[in-house]
Formats: structure tokens, C-alpha cells, sequence
């Protein structure tokens, strides 16, 4: 190959990461740093000085995205030749690769299937249905992440360790073994075990660990501090005979630790190689400098990270804009007006970003964008009158107000289970059909004629007695339409099944309905509430032209965006309450990496945000600023005040006055006072 000019674009850090190919090397890339083009550029210049062929080149990342990326860029670096690199890929697709050829020493055939996550429900199902075990309790879906959590600790179900007040969890384990058993019985392995049956194998079998180990003169990895403990310890056992393996990542960005990631990986990564090299690339060609000032010093504050200090290619840029408002609704309409009227003539709305810490925060901000007609999208995740829970919610509603809404019938006929199938239904159905009526009054009728079986009956009947009921609670009772929801969700068990089920899905859920009675909460009625809906959802859901994007700050990482809105820096909400509650010091750590990362995904401008009095968690609260909010270094901050102090405001909130001057007293209004100063 010719020598080529793949160095000249390089700054000092870079050109140092991309020449060092000996040992092992840990490069700490900050955001918006050129970590791609490093590993791309290392990559070309391995084989262009002839170190290694291209199949004696490892090379892994996190999607089949980055893989694709890094292709096409080492080809365009070598003068746009094609190189085939036949390890380059995700964790999953090289170990699949390895698995096929050894399947055998893990009892399988070469051609096994990969289960994805559907197939895997169902096998979990149907041997809790074996089991006895009542899914209603226990969320399949929790099975299933727990399992991949043992797996990702690299245990089989032989191996796994249980502290003694895990009980739950103990009772579990049979389901794993169930579960592996069937799996070898079906010659199918599901994505944990891609990794941890290769793990196994090398291990097991050191004339084939020894033959990959030489192989691979050259290991890099991509998003290192996002590795599990598993993927560690393979990637370990393949440095057997060459220690050159690179590892790129930044442990300010390490945010996935309910996903397995461990930042421990990253953080003693010299303890695990030794003679480790360590460089930092801290020129960030992405972000003004007054956004790189106020993440370096958020995460300062952090103990367990390497550290490195950014420094901008561009220049200075505008001031950090911090705002207070009264609550989230003023937040979303400030918000929206800040778009319209500023941000609308200077950028497009395709590289503006509203960064939430919850997902159900967006509520407020579709609900605004909704009524003033802005267009946005939502970015990893599904509009608010869209998503499941909330569309099982206004069915029961849409059923009681209107009881020949056989739409709304039949998504929740069977919602929580009460033994009513498919088979069932499609003869409720055609009798509807046959005789011309709604399917409330067909399912009567039926029941009326003897024609439904005995199971189905007692829950088919238990649900229309129910309607009828809550029928009466609103229109005869006049229970109120927030209330109505209420007792709907308790008496139909809807509630119950979601509390029941302890993932992260549910969780989220719950928290969703919370938010719908807070929203039902702005109508006078049933009726207007629901007209609403029916507006909203008819919205047209075409991704081209220009849209704000909301998003989750997880589901931001890797994006970059010209503005970005980080609303709801609150305590409690971020730094999000559970996740100290469960990790303490380790959880609010990582709450402040996602801070970090929210920050980092703009390019000129950031509004941060927090609100003195909020719904949250199913009541209103009085709010106080995030701790995060008091970290902010003042220099590079412009404070304003968005709050108006209206006399009639001021008992609305429960805020007294003090010595006749009209001086609020919540929490957060008293905190943010102090800043203003």
C-alpha cells in the first residue's frame, strides 16, 4: 500500500492515539472529540504499515450503525479501496460468528437459531404456564431481564450467587434452568449467551481460545465504558498472545448501568492490562467553549472517573441560559415560545433537541405544540396519546361514555386477562355482526343464552358488570372524570397487573397514567377530555419537514443538535429519586453523567430549566431546583426570571408573605433567589 495522508487532519492527541499500536492503549475521548475518526484512522494506518492482514483485526462496537460507519470511512481513508474486514462488528455478531463454528462444545448444532425477544416471551410463558407460576405477579418480561443480567455477571444457572434476601430471585432461578434446558433442546441460544457461551468455549477448550488469541494481532472496541462484565472477560481472554488491544470511550458518558454497562471496566482498565498507555483527546470539535465550561465542571464533582478538561475549536458561543418558572406547564409554553419566536430564525427545527429525564415529561410539551400547531417528533420512544397504557386508559373511558364503541371494547375486553380468547371473541363478534348489535350487548345476549364457557363467563361477566357500574359512577354519581379513571384502574385490576410486574417498563407506565389524570385534570368533562384526544391523535404523523425533536437524555447519546432544552431539573425528577435510592453514590453519579451527556449534544445553545411546583408521581409538589442546577458555574450562566409574581399567584401556591413585601417562600423560589443575586 502507498503512504497516505491519513495523518494530516489528525490533531496532536489524535495523530498520538492512532501511531501508539503497541500494548495496551486506553483513550479517554470526550464528547464530540473525533473518537470515529481516531479508530478509523487506526485501523488504516495498522494496515498500511503492513502490522496485520485484515482478518487479524478485531474490531468491535456497540450497533451494526458504527460498524457500517467505520467500513466505509476505512476504505475512504485507503484511497476508497475496498477492505474487507471480516471482524468488524458488534459483540453479538462476531461471537454468533465464533459460536457457529464451535457450537458443538456448548451442545449445539451449527445451524442453531437465534431467539429474538418475542420468541423468548413466549418460552418464558409457556413455562410459567408449566410452572404454575401466575404471570399476572410476575412480569415475564422481568424474567427475561433478569436472566439476561445473570448472564451478563457470565453466569450459567449453575453458577449463579444469590444473597440470602434474594428470595425472589431464588425462586426464579428454576425458570433459568427450565429456560436454558429448553433452549438446548431447541438448539436456540437467545443474545446472552452468543457472548457467554463464547466465554465458555475459551475457557473450556484452550487450543481454540489460543487459536483466536493469535489470530487477532489487533483488538479495538468502541464505547468501552458501555461494556458488561461478560464482554470484558472476553475480550480479555482473546489478549492471550497480543496485548495490542485499544479500547475508546468516555466515563463521563457511561449512562447504561441498568443495561449491565459496568464503568468499572473502564475505569481500572490498567489494573486489567498492564502497562496500559492512556490518552486523552480533549479538543472537542462540536460544542462552543461555554458548554464545554459548564459540563467539565457538572461532572467535576464527580469522584469516580479518570478526568480530562475540553477545549473548543469553536468559539466562545452564547451564555447557558438557566430558567425558573412556576410550574410545567409555563415551562412548556415559555418553551415553545422561545422556538417560535427565536430559535425558529436561526436554526431549523430538525437540529433542535427537548432532552427529558423521564419520558413522560414530554406530555406537557406535545400537549403546547399540539394547540399552537409546532411540529415535532418523538426520537426513541412513542408519542404520549399513542403509547399502550395510555390507549388501554382511554378505551375504558371512550366504552363507558359511549357503550357501542366497539373499538375501545375490544382493545380492553381482555385487558388486564380475564380468560377471555381469541376464540371467545371472534364468537362474540359474529354474533355482533349477525344480528346487528355492539359488542357489549352481544356478549349479554350470549351470556344470557348459556353460550359462553364457564372460565370465560365469570371474567367476561366480572367486565360488564364493571361497565355498568362505572356507567352509574359517572353519569348518575357524578363522580368527576379524573376520579372515574381512578377507580377504573382499581377495580379492573389494571393497576394491580402494573405494579405487580417490577420492571423498568412498568415503571415507566405508571408513571405514564400518572401524567394522563394530571392532563385530564385541565378539562371541564368526560366528553371535551376525550374530543381532545381524538384531535391529538389525528395529528399527522409524516417524519419529513421540519420538527422539534423530543427525547429521553438516554436516547440523545451520540446525537448532536444545534440547540438543546433540558427541562425538569428538579430533585427528585434529575436527579432521578430511585436511582439514588438504589445505587446511592454510584446512582447519583450516573445521573450527572446523563446531565453531562444532555449538555454535550449542543453545538451553540443550551436552556436549562426547573419549575417550582409540579405533578409528579400522582400529586402536586412543591419543587426544589437540582443539585445539579447549584453546580452550574455562575460565569458562564445567564439567569432569568420567568416567573411573575401576581398577588392572586401567591395563595394559589401557599406561599406567605414576609414583612408586607412580596417575598416567596417555596423551596425552590428561596434557592433560586440566592442565585439571581
Amino acid at each position: 500500500m502507498t503512504n497516505l495522508k491519513y495523518l494530516d487532519n489528525l490533531n496532536k492527541s489524535q495523530k498520538e492515539a492512532v501511531l501508539c499500536i503497541t500494548g495496551p492503549l486506553l483513550i479517554v475521548a470526550g464528547a464530540g472529540s473525533g473518537k470515529t475518526r481516531v479508530l478509523t484512522s487506526r485501523i488504516a494506518h495498522i494496515l498500511n504499515e503492513n502490522k496485520a492482514f485484515p482478518n487479524q483485526i478485531l474490531s468491535v462496537t456497540f450497533t451494526n450503525k458504527a460498524a457500517r460507519e467505520m467500513q466505509n470511512r476505512v476504505s475512504k481513508i485507503l484511497n476508497n479501496q475496498e477492505v474487507g474486514l471480516p471482524w468488524l462488528g458488534t459483540f453479538h455478531s462476531i461471537c454468533a460468528k465464533i459460536l457457529r463454528r464451535h457450537a458443538k462444545a456448548v451442545n449445539l448444532n451449527q445451524n442453531f437459531t437465534i431467539i429474538d425477544q418475542d420468541d423468548q416471551l413466549r418460552l418464558i410463558k409457556s413455562i410459567c404456564n408449566a410452572e404454575n407460576i401466575d404471570i399476572k405477579k410476575i412480569s415475564p418480561n422481568f424474567i427475561i431481564s433478569l436472566i439476561n443480567k445473570w448472564k451478563n455477571f457470565g453466569w450459567y444457572p449453575e453458577n449463579v450467587a444469590l444473597k440470602k434476601s434474594e428470595n425472589l430471585e431464588r425462586n426464579l432461578l428454576k425458570i433459568y434452568k427450565i429456560y436454558q434446558s429448553k433452549l438446548t433442546d431447541l438448539n436456540a441460544c437467545d443474545f446472552g449467551d452468543l457472548i457467554l457461551h463464547c466465554v465458555s468455549i475459551f475457557e473450556k477448550n484452550q487450543d481454540i481460545n489460543e487459536m483466536y488469541s493469535k489470530n487477532f494481532k489487533y483488538i479495538l472496541v468502541d464505547e468501552y465504558q458501555d461494556t458488561n462484565f461478560i464482554q470484558s472477560k472476553w475480550l480479555k481472554l482473546l489478549t492471550k498472545n497480543h496485548d495490542n488491544i485499544c479500547c475508546v470511550g468516555d466515563d463521563d458518558q457511561s449512562i447504561y448501568s441498568w443495561r449491565g454497562a459496568e464503568i468499572k471496566n473502564f475505569l481500572e482498565f490498567d489494573k486489567i492490562y498492564n502497562n496500559t498507555k492512556i490518552i486523552r483527546l480533549e479538543e472537542n470539535y462540536r460544542s462552543s467553549q461555554n458548554i464545554l465550561n459548564v459540563a467539565s465542571e457538572l461532572i467535576s464533582n464527580n469522584e469516580n472517573r479518570l478526568g480530562k478538561k475540553l477545549n473548543s475549536n469553536q468559539s466562545q458561543g452564547e451564555l447557558i441560559n438557566l430558567n425558573c418558572f412556576k410550574n410545567g406547564k409555563e415551562e412548556a409554553i415559555s418553551i415553545s415560545k422561545v422556538l417560535e419566536n427565536q430559535i425558529s430564525k436561526k436554526y431549523s427545527f430538525n437540529n433542535v433537541a427537548i432532552l427529558v429525564r423521564a419520558i413522560f415529561q414530554t406530555r406537557e410539551f406535545e400537549e403546547r405544540f399540539l394547540k399552537i400547531g409546532l411540529p415535532y417528533r418523538i426520537l426513541g420512544g412513542v408519542k404520549f396519546y399513542e403509547r399502550s397504557e395510555i390507549k388501554d386508559c382511554i378505551a375504558y373511558l371512550r366504552i363507558i361514555y359511549q357503550n357501542k364503541d366497539d373499538l375501545a371494547f375490544e382493545r380492553i375486553v381482555n385487558v388486564p386477562k380475564r380468560s377471555i380468547g381469541g376464540t371467545s371473541f371472534k364468537m362474540i363478534s359474529e354474533y355482533a355482526k349477525k344480528n346487528g348489535l355492539p359488542l357489549e350487548n352481544s356478549a349479554k345476549n350470549l351470556i344470557s343464552l348459556n353460550k359462553i364457557k364457564p372460565k370465560t363467563k365469570i371474567g367476561l361477566s366480572n367486565f360488564l358488570n364493571f361497565l355498568e357500574k362505572w356507567r352509574n359512577d359517572y353519569f348518575n354519581k357524578k363522580i368527576d372524570h379524573v376520579k372515574l379513571l381512578q377507580i377504573i384502574l382499581d377495580e379492573s385490576g389494571y393497576s394491580l397487573s402494573l405494579k405487580n410486574k417490577k420492571d423498568l417498563e412498568n415503571e415507566n407506565r405508571l408513571e405514564n397514567i400518572k401524567e394522563l389524570l394530571n392532563a385530564m385534570k385541565e378539562f371541564d368533562n368526560l366528553e371535551s377530555f376525550l374530543e381532545h384526544v381524538s384531535l391529538a391523535t389525528s395529528v399527522d404523523n409524516d417524519w419529513d419537514g421540519e420538527k422539534v425533536n423530543l427525547m429521553t437524555m438516554h436516547a440523545s447519546k451520540g446525537l448532536e443538535f444545534d440547540v438543546v432544552f433540558l427541562p425538569g431539573w428538579e430533585e427528585g425528577l434529575f436527579p432521578h429519586q430511585k436511582s439514588i435510592d438504589e445505587k446511592g453514590q454510584n446512582g447519583l453519579e450516573e445521573e450527572r453523567r446523563l446531565a453531562y451527556v444532555g449538555i454535550t449534544r449542543s453545538k451553540h445553545e443550551v436552556y436549562i430549566s426547573f419549575s417550582l411546583n409540579r405533578f409528579y408521581q400522582g400529586d402536586w409538589i412543591d419543587s426544589i431546583s437540582s443539585r445539579f442546577v447549584d453546580e452550574l458555574p455562575e460565569k458562564y450562566i445567564k439567569k432569568i426570571n420567568n416567573y411573575e409574581r401576581e398577588e392572586e399567584e401567591i395563595f394559589e401556591f401557599n406561599q406567605d408573605l414576609e414583612n408586607e413585601q412580596d417575598v416567596y417562600r417555596s423551596p425552590g423560589w428561596l434557592r433560586y433567589q440566592k442565585r439571581l443575586k
